[in-house]
């Protein structure tokens, strides 16, 4: 059985641990801290925390006034909730091109049963179509700290998605994570996945299982939805000829999209997206929640199965 790590809770204690070697850190949370994880570094270091209450615009527009004074700002709310702040996001942190860490939690289904309207599954999209806006998932807890450490020195916007719910650890100890980069996982030459978040751990699954019928899969986390690794999915979908892509996102304008505009420039190749298939979530558990629509490692398996057949018989 995996380890088990919640990836909001691995962000509040890393952040507490760089409070005290950058006294440049501040952080912003919109009455949700205990739940972001973001009290930790509010108990840790009080006079840089602030408590903005329910008014995510304003808790922006603080932000960036931290920055332009040279400060180091980290803003976290749910992600459902960085859309109603996303006028701010856009006018003043990336058309300024302000150094403003923005890491939402709660992000996608797996938020549970709290229902559609704070699942955000869009997130994602609204980011990436930003200019100047990095935007990162990261697969695990390891990968989550590696993620915010490296943050501290990148310089310029950033979108970074954590979860409610815990993942399982995949990933060594000593990783290291370089923003714009995809890291492959696992070696395979009959197809390609490419997931962020949670369905990393499920993308590995199903090439485990699919080794078992004598299918070879490459399996890429590739954590930076943007800027996206365009070098190491291109020689994929050369080597492989076939590529499946794996969120927990809608698959309009996120992970799966941004990996099928690239494509469909560089190397057209059989494809198919598993993701939310362009609808909302419901209330249940994470686990029940990720059965439901489709975002197992059985349904990546079957993807792949299809996207080998359509190699060999093309229409």
């Amino acid at each position: 059985m995996a380890e088990m790590l919640g990836t909001r809770d691995v962000y509040g204690d890393t952040l507490a641990e760089l409070g005290q070697a950058y006294p440049q850190i501040v952080v912003l949370d919109a009455d949700l801290s205990s739940s972001t994880k973001t009290g930790v570094f509010g108990k840790a270091f009080p006079d840089r925390f602030f408590n903005m209450g329910v008014c995510e615009q304003s808790l922006v527009d603080t932000a960036c006034g931290f920055a332009l004074a040279g400060k180091l700002p980290f803003v976290s709310t749910f992600a459902i909730f960085t859309m109603r702040a996303w006028e701010q996001i856009r006018q003043c942190v990336a058309i300024q091109n302000l150094n403003v860490k923005i890491v939402a939690s709660h992000g996608g289904v797996t938020v549970g049963e709290d229902g559609a309207s704070a699942q955000a599954i869009e997130d994602v999209a609204l980011m990436r179509v930003l200019p100047r806006m990095s935007v990162i998932v990261p697969a695990d807890g390891i990968e989550t700290r590696a993620v915010i450490r490296a943050l501290v020195e990148h310089v310029g916007p950033t979108y970074v998605r954590v979860a409610r719910a815990k993942f399982p650890v995949i990933l060594p100890k000593d990783y290291v994570f370089r923003l714009g980069r995809g890291v492959v996982l696992h070696e395979g030459g009959d197809a390609t996945v490419v997931a962020m978040g949670v369905m990393v751990s499920r993308a590995l699954e199903a090439a485990r299982l699919l080794k078992e019928e004598g299918l070879s899969v490459r399996v890429i986390n590739m954590s930076t939805v943007k800027p996206i690794d365009e070098e190491l999915l291109h020689r994929a979908a050369l080597e492989t000829g076939g590529v499946v892509t794996a969120e927990e996102h809608s698959v309009i304008g996120g992970l799966g999209g941004a990996v099928a505009e690239l494509l469909a420039e560089r190397c057209p190749v059989p494809m198919r997206r598993i993701g939310m298939q362009d609808r909302f979530g419901t209330s249940g558990d994470a686990e029940s929640l990720l059965a439901h629509f489709g975002l197992t490692a059985e349904a990546i398996a079957e993807a792949v199965r299809d996207v080998v057949k359509r190699k060999a018989h093309p229409r």
